[in-house]
């Protein structure tokens, strides 16, 4: 038996044990006791049985394949999104391909064919900047695919969502500098015409008008994709405003780094002249000089719950799930770019 491939029927033979029970067994059914369980997972190990994978899902008519469309890999929120994905799909037995539709509508478009084409399981998508119309992905739904979005999401298709509250987190940002001594405070934004993007701008003029600080336009500034470049670009902007912002809230890290190095090199003290907070946690805001405040937005928790709600809607297809969606909570971690303190 050992120089021929062991099956589950083999296992079944030599424990007295249906197909079904080994089957259940060697995938961790609820089902099946843990004792049971370990002995069968032992004698497996024992004849060196390996789970003939592709011909179970050609009779069980799946691929076991999950679709993942993100806008930039390069991009660290994303990359730990896909990240906790990729972990959660590999330990509950699931592949993932991922592609890039850099922001590009018609290059988004052009993936979600592509992965209706290959029969994957599920998608995981995180609409583009230029996607202002998403009705593409409802051909999903057409041919029964499970569809779950995060962080930017489609308000045209019924789907499930992995989101953030991306108003509260602005205005906890921003209240926190109001509770530095900050009072004229600047806003470095994303780009105006994402949902996401115009929810911070909100957060952060409702915690203004909550302590009774003027919300100017003028403190505003509008970026396309929060490069680093454009950031600075926009720091050097504020340093044109009179009189000088005391607080900044950067809608990512990249641009809050990029504006305090502009600060800096205008001999402005950080956060004695100006406190900044940023959005994402990147790896860099904890190490770089000052260390910088910011919102975590808990991307790989997020990667993690969108991979378990899909896989869920896989598996219980004929369940009739309705869609749902899942707020993910963020923590807004305190920093010396906001360390004034002067509330004791």
């Amino acid at each position: 038996m050992t120089n021929s491939r062991i099956t589950i029927k083999d296992l079944a033979e030599r424990l007295n044990l249906s197909i079904s029970t080994i089957s259940r067994a060697l995938n961790d059914h609820p089902s099946i006791g843990k004792k049971t369980t370990k002995e069968v997972k032992k004698l497996a190990r024992e004849l060196g049985f390996t789970p003939n994978t592709m011909a179970s899902n050609l009779r069980r008519n799946k691929t076991q394949s999950i679709g993942v469309i993100v806008p930039r890999i390069d991009i660290h929120f994303h990359s730990h999104v896909i990240s906790g994905i990729e972990e959660t799909a590999y330990r509950l037995g699931y592949n993932v391909t991922i592609f890039q539709s850099r922001d590009s509508l018609e290059r988004e478009i052009a993936v979600t064919e592509i992965l209706q084409a290959k029969r994957v399981e599920g998608v995981i998508a995180c609409l583009g900047l230029e996607t202002t119309d998403s009705r593409h992905f409802a051909r999903f739904n057409e041919i029964k695919i499970p569809l779950v979005f995060y962080d930017r999401v489609s308000k045209d298709v019924e789907s499930s969502k992995v989101i953030i509250d991306d108003f509260d987190a602005a205005f906890r940002a921003t209240e926190h500098l109001i509770n530095t001594g900050c009072r004229n405070i600047a806003h470095i934004a994303g780009n105006r015409n994402t949902d996401i993007f115009k929810a911070r701008v909100k957060g952060y003029k409702a915690a203004l008008l909550k302590h009774d600080l003027e919300a100017n336009e003028n403190l505003i500034q509008y970026t396309s994709e929060l490069s680093y470049e454009e950031g600075a670009t926009c720091a050097k902007k504020l340093l044109t405003v009179t009189p000088l912002p005391d607080g900044v809230f950067c809608a990512n890290d990249n641009t809050a780094i990029s504006a305090i190095q502009v600060f800096k090199k205008a001999n402005l003290r950080i956060p004695e002249d100006i406190a900044v907070v940023g959005f994402s946690n990147y790896p860099i805001s904890s190490i770089m000089e000052p260390t910088l405040t910011t919102i975590d937005d808990r991307a790989f928790e997020m990667g993690q719950t969108a991979a378990k709600l899909l896989i869920r809607q896989i598996e219980d297809k004929d369940q009739n799930i309705a869609s749902e969606t899942i707020v993910i909570k963020t923590d807004l971690i305190v920093r010396d770019s906001t360390n004034r303190n002067p509330k004791g």
